[in-house]
């Protein structure tokens, strides 16, 4: 695989999680709830696994995963999560995914729905846009003095992992989705920091958009991530640099 050159995206992505951060942490919150339910020990359930490993890398403080795992038991009592992906196209027929947690469908849907359709895209079916995505594993390891290109890619061949891409301050590390698990754990042996790590939706290619397309493209961003439902964004649009986001 070429570089999906991600680094720089994450960096402003990690810009925007700074100013809100509660935000963050309440929807990753969620997610290690419902992967907790049913079985709260990380050491059997390589799910609820993945979930605190992306919330470490978000730099959500052990205390917080400790009380979102706790939820699964108690707070989330009988109310019931579903994991809902909505696809549809953007501003300019961009492509966009939009993963969901939500305790109702109707109104998550109505909610998608509308915030695209006002910010010049439409929900789609399944299937209309996903097929230009791969699913992939994907960690960033921070890039420090005492880590170099061999050593990560050493580790990461050792681990299963498909591809490893060097940006300048960071580490790409791909996999497929069934090896993710297995990797980002050997990973965190060898005393590997991550800044990312989870499955993600990479684009195959990305279209460039200018004027009012990207501003329109770029607010439907904003109110989707606003959402308390919405967990993740994936669409194949390349942002300007200080714009970038997942």
């Amino acid at each position: 695989m070429s570089g999906h050159s991600k680094w720089h995206n994450i960096q402003a992505k990690k810009g925007k999680a700074d100013a809100a951060r509660g935000k963050l942490f309440t929807k990753i919150g969620r997610e290690l709830a419902v992967a907790a339910k049913g079985n709260p020990n990380p050491a059997t359930n390589s799910k609820l696994a993945d979930v605190i490993a992306k919330a470490k890398a978000a730099n959500m403080p052990n205390d917080n995963i400790e009380r979102s795992i706790k939820k699964a038991a108690g707070e989330l009592g009988d109310k019931e999560y579903k994991e809902l992906t909505y696809e549809g196209y953007g501003a300019g027929g961009a492509a966009v995914i939009v993963t969901t947690l939500t305790d109702n469908n109707n109104r998550t849907a109505g909610d998608v729905r509308a915030i695209m359709s006002k910010c010049g895209g439409s929900l789609g079916t399944t299937g209309s846009v996903s097929y230009m995505f791969d699913s992939k594993g994907y960690i960033v390891v921070e890039r420090t003095p005492g880590l170099d290109e061999d050593t990560v890619t050493e580790y990461a061949i050792e681990a299963g992992a498909d591809d490893v891409v060097a940006e300048e301050d960071a580490f790409e590390i791909y996999t497929a989705p069934s090896a993710f698990s297995a990797v980002r754990g050997y990973l965190e042996e060898k005393g590997l920091t991550f800044l990312q790590a989870e499955i993600s939706m990479i684009p195959q290619n990305k279209i460039v958009l200018d004027g009012e397309k990207l501003e329109l493209f770029k607010k439907m961003l904003d109110r989707l991530e606003e959402n308390d439902d919405v967990q993740e964004v994936y669409h194949n649009v390349d942002l300007p640099e200080e714009d970038d986001e997942d």
